[in-house]
């Protein structure tokens, strides 16, 4: 998935590898994309971030099951 395609629809799942080539996985919502950087926010830390857009490895939506 293009990671623009997300920017304020839908949460998205990502793994991400940080400088120090750590692997994280984290839903965040994504408000801009510009400059190979995303800016997002981070539910899991429940913090704005911004993120190299190189370092995202994969990005998959986040569905929500209705019951």
């Amino acid at each position: 998935m293009v990671i623009e395609r997300a920017i304020g629809r839908w949460p998205v799942q990502i793994v991400y590898r940080d400088s120090k080539g750590r692997t994280t996985k984290t839903v965040v919502t994504v408000y801009s994309v510009r400059n190979g950087k995303a800016r997002v926010l981070d539910w899991r830390r429940r913090a704005l971030r911004t993120l190299a857009t190189r370092r995202i490895l994969a990005a998959i939506p986040v569905v929500r099951r209705v019951s």
